[in-house]
C-alpha cells in the first residue's frame, strides 16, 4: 500500500486529473478550470489488471500539472455517500468492500496506487458510483428477505451508474421530475426529484433491470436455482454466463446495437424487442416513483447515438404524456461526461 498525505484545501478553479477505471480500459483525462480537456489517454486494463508503469509513462506526458486527482470508484457501500479525500483509511476501507465488487474494485485500487505513485503529491479524491443512490428511501432500497441476511451481509439495493445519472438529471435543467436513462454496455434508469436518486433499477450488484449488452438484467431467481439444482452449475459458471454470455448477445449474437439495428433476422427482431419492452416498463416504474414526469432523459452510448431506440422506447409512454403533441414532457439526449461530474465532486470536495 501506498502511504498518502493528507490533502490541504484548494482553490477550486483547478486543473482536474479524471481516472475512470472501465471493465476493459483505464482512460485518463486532464479538465482545465474551465472543464475543457488539454489531454486524454486510453490505457487497455482487461479484468483487474492496471500497470502502474504503464501509467507512470502516460503522465509523464502531461502538458501541464494537476492539481487533484478525481478517481471513479465503482463501490462505496454504505460507508462512503459521498465524495471523499483517499488516504491510507480510507483505502484500506475501500478494500473491505472488494467482496461487493469482485470485478470493478481491485482495478480502482489499482488505478488510484498507479496515480499516487506517479504524482506522489497531488491529493486524490475517490468519487463513487453508488454515492448518488445514497439517497433512496428505505422502501426501494430493501430487499424483501430474511432480517438476518440483511443486517449481516448488507444485503440492499445500491444502485450504479450514479455519476452518469447525476450528471443527466442537471442537464434536465430545472425540471424537478426527471428519469435518466443510462444506456451503454451497461444500462440502467433512475428516478431523480428535486436532484436525488429516488429509484433505480440496478441493486444490489450491476445485474439487476434492463437487457444489457452481455448481461441478462433482472432474472426469476428461481430460474437460477432451477438451473442449478437440474444442471449442476457451479456459481462461477453461472456468473460468467449471466455476466457475459447473455443480454442482447445471448438473444442475438452480438453486444453490438449498432449491428443489431441494422439486421433484420428473427433473432434481431427478438432482441431488440425483448430490450424495448424491459426499458418502456423500467422508465413507467421510475416514473410511478416520482408520480409524475417532467423529463426524460437518454445518455450513454446507445442512449446518445441510437434515435431509433429512443423513439421505440418513448412510443410506448404515450399515456405518460411522452412525445405527445403539446406535452410539456421534455425528452433529451445528452452525451454521458462522468469526467466532467468527477471533476466537478473533486473540486467541490477539495475546496470546502
Amino acid at each position: 500500500m501506498t502511504s498518502r498525505r493528507t490533502a490541504s484545501p484548494v482553490n477550486v478553479d483547478v486543473r482536474v486529473l479524471v481516472v475512470n477505471a472501465g471493465s476493459s480500459t483505464l482512460k485518463l483525462s486532464l479538465l482545465d478550470a474551465n472543464d475543457s480537456e488539454l489531454w486524454a489517454r486510453e490505457l487497455a486494463a482487461p479484468r483487474a489488471v492496471v500497470e502502474a508503469d504503464a501509467v507512470a509513462t502516460a503522465l509523464a506526458a502531461l502538458p501541464a500539472s494537476a492539481e487533484v486527482a478525481g478517481h471513479r470508484v465503482v463501490h462505496g457501500g454504505e460507508r462512503f455517500r459521498e465524495a471523499v479525500v483517499v488516504d491510507d483509511g480510507v483505502e484500506a476501507e475501500l478494500r473491505e468492500l472488494t467482496a461487493l465488487a469482485p470485478l470493478h474494485q481491485p482495478k480502482s485500487l489499482a488505478a488510484l496506487n498507479a496515480v499516487t505513485r506517479a504524482l506522489p503529491n497531488v491529493p486524490e479524491v475517490a468519487c463513487f458510483d453508488t454515492a448518488f443512490h445514497a439517497t433512496l428511501p428505505a422502501e426501494a432500497a430493501t430487499y424483501a428477505l430474511p432480517r438476518a441476511w440483511r443486517a449481516r451481509y448488507g444485503v440492499r439495493r445500491y444502485g450504479f451508474h450514479g455519476l452518469s445519472h447525476a450528471y443527466a438529471a442537471r442537464a434536465a435543467g430545472a425540471a424537478r421530475r426527471v428519469v435518466t436513462c443510462h444506456l451503454g454496455a451497461g444500462a440502467s434508469l433512475c428516478a431523480v426529484l428535486d436532484g436525488r436518486s429516488v429509484d433505480t433499477t440496478m441493486g444490489f450488484t450491476p445485474l439487476e433491470g434492463l437487457v444489457m449488452a452481455t448481461r441478462s438484467g433482472s432474472v426469476d431467481p428461481g430460474l437460477l436455482l432451477w438451473l442449478q439444482q437440474h444442471e449442476g452449475f457451479t456459481a462461477d459458471e453461472m456468473a460468467e454466463a449471466l455476466d457475459h454470455e447473455s443480454g442482447l448477445l445471448g438473444l442475438a449474437g452480438t453486444a453490438d446495437m449498432r449491428q443489431l439495428l441494422a439486421r433484420e433476422d428473427a433473432d434481431a427482431q427478438l432482441a431488440l424487442g425483448v430490450y424495448i419492452h424491459r426499458l418502456r416498463a423500467g422508465i413507467a416504474a421510475m416514473v410511478a416513483s416520482l408520480d409524475g414526469l417532467d423529463a426524460l432523459v437518454f445518455t450513454g452510448g446507445v442512449g446518445e447515438r441510437a434515435a431509433r431506440v429512443r423513439e421505440l422506447a418513448c412510443a410506448g409512454l404515450s399515456h405518460l404524456g411522452v412525445g405527445t403533441p403539446g406535452s410539456a414532457v421534455r425528452v433529451l439526449a445528452v452525451r454521458a461526461r462522468e469526467d466532467l461530474e468527477i471533476a466537478r465532486q473533486a473540486r467541490a470536495l477539495l475546496s470546502e
